[in-house]
């Protein structure tokens, strides 16, 4: 049986290798007992992660953020808050799967519950979406929140020029709720890959890439022809 020391390593190096799959750069703090684990270089900022090992239990990601570190007064026991991280990314080993997930929605919590699918009991409110926060799209969203932009830049979120195998990720809870944005996204030129459950199910893109335009106005009707009889009406001869 793994120590709950030797899941934090585990967790940390998979949480290190997904981050450098999608281009972020990794960074490890030189001194020790600091309340973040790694950074990651998003360019215009720095993000303090601390990370966590989580179990799967039935179809909820669980994990605890209490940590532990010694002081002069003795070990101490104690949450997390914005002071001291940005953000707190978990390992699930059971899925394969980094989650990250901002400061804001854990902050001072001793745990995190990470709903894969919907309750039996159609309990919708006050429920953390596991695929809301799969590392890729949540690297993304921070990124460009930093700039003061809305919108999920992809699987390469630090590129200033993506490339043509760049692709967004989304999961299929959020892709279904704002269905909508992603097919104007698709309308635009963008490649749409859907997860479920944290493997890819399905891709959206535009019929035509050399077509793909941004605007998804109507096109105008075509004027009718003065000449023609309105398609209800008999026509009788003279």
């Amino acid at each position: 049986m793994l120590s709950s020391n030797h899941k934090g390593n585990i967790a940390e190096a998979a949480i290190t290798l997904e981050a450098m799959k999608i281009g972020v750069e990794v960074l490890k703090p030189v001194a020790e007992h600091v309340r973040y684990d790694i950074a990651f270089d998003l360019g215009n900022r720095i993000l303090r992660v601390q990370c966590k090992w989580a179990r799967l239990t039935g179809d909820v990601v669980c994990a605890h953020l209490v940590g532990f570190r010694q002081t002069t007064t003795g070990p101490v026991r104690s949450t997390y808050s914005a002071d001291e991280i940005d953000a707190v990314a978990l390992y699930c080993d059971d899925l394969s799967c980094v989650y990250l997930i901002p400061i804001e929605v854990v902050d001072g919590q001793s745990a995190v519950q990470l709903r894969l699918r919907p309750a039996k009991n159609a309990q919708r409110a006050a429920i953390n979406w596991a695929e809301k926060y799969l590392l890729s799209g949540a690297v993304a969203q921070l990124g460009e929140r930093c700039h003061g932009m809305a919108e999920v830049r992809g699987s390469s979120p630090l590129s200033s020029t993506p490339s043509a195998d760049d692709e967004i990720t989304v999961g299929a809870h959020l892709f279904r709720n704002q269905f909508g944005y992603w097919i104007e996204r698709a309308a635009g030129g963008d490649e749409i890959l859907i997860t479920r459950r944290g493997r890819r199910y399905a891709r959206l893109g535009p019929p035509d890439p050399q077509l793909a335009t941004t605007d998804t106005a109507p096109a105008p009707e075509p004027a009718a022809d003065r000449a023609a009889p309105p398609p209800d009406s008999a026509r009788t001869s003279s």
